[in-house]
């Protein structure tokens, strides 16, 4: 599984202005319209100053397609329909072991829109008619941490597992970030199923695909992640980003 690709909060502090009079016995009336300018400046700063703001939810679809072009273009053909339900182009993705298997990631306003549009009697035989082979798999993702400071590259790794407790395993992940830039893997976006906190979804931007697909299925790693609380086998997607909107 490849990275998805995920966005990072900004926080930008506002600086103070301080006007400062050298003359005692200047004119006060001056004085006081000169602390009103003042005071309307830093109020000005403060509206314009953005709170820090959590990474936006997405819809990851998974699926195989016949052929991609035809696929793509039929996607492209039902922007205005995604739009309706609150769903923005975000990526799209292709398998690296297999081309034909897609995986498209949209930005979501609103989970129960977007739950309604998977749910929509019309989707499959549009998905149908456009190539694509089997079910899909629906990933509703509540986004916890983005990071964009290391996107050179466009393969990327997916991974989705079961956990027994999401802090735990945070914990365990967190203090485990040293061993996955060893292995050529950048942190991208971490998060979990929205409304489950026990679905947890990461997604890994690719420097060295070789220590990695190594990494990845190492018995080190199996043990780390049996011992943070991972339940069961994990879904690992690799692929490369073939489209950014």
């Amino acid at each position: 599984m490849k990275r998805f690709k995920f966005f990072t909060a900004i926080t930008v502090v506002a600086g103070s202005f301080f006007f400062l009079s050298c003359n005692s016995g200047g004119n006060k009336a001056d004085e006081a319209a000169g602390n009103k300018d003042s005071t309307a400046t830093q109020s000005t700063a403060k509206e314009a100053t953005p709170a820090n703001t959590k990474p936006g939810n997405v819809l990851i679809i998974r699926h195989k397609v016949a052929n991609f072009e035809k696929w793509k273009a039929a996607y492209e053909a039902h922007d205005s329909t995604r739009l309706v339900y609150g769903l923005h182009n975000f990526v799209i993705g292709r398998g690296l072991k297999d081309s034909n298997m897609v995986m498209v990631v949209m930005k979501m306003d609103d989970t129960a829109k977007a739950k309604e549009f998977a749910a929509l009697p019309n989707l499959k035989a549009a998905m149908k008619k456009g190539g694509v082979v089997g079910a899909p798999s629906f990933l509703f993702v509540d986004n916890q941490v983005v990071d964009s400071s290391s996107v050179a590259s466009t393969q990327r790794v997916i991974i989705t597992h079961k956990v027994k407790d999401w802090d735990a395993w945070k914990k365990s992940f967190d203090s485990s970030k040293q061993d996955r830039l060893n292995a050529g893997l950048a942190d991208r976006a971490v998060g979990y199923s929205v409304g489950d906190p026990h679905t947890v979804i990461v997604a890994f931007v690719i420097n060295d695909l070789p220590k990695a697909e190594a990494f990845v299925s190492s018995k080190d790693l199996k043990d780390k992640m049996a011992k943070a609380g991972v339940a069961g086998p994990p879904d690992i997607f690799f692929y490369h980003v073939v489209q950014n909107y």
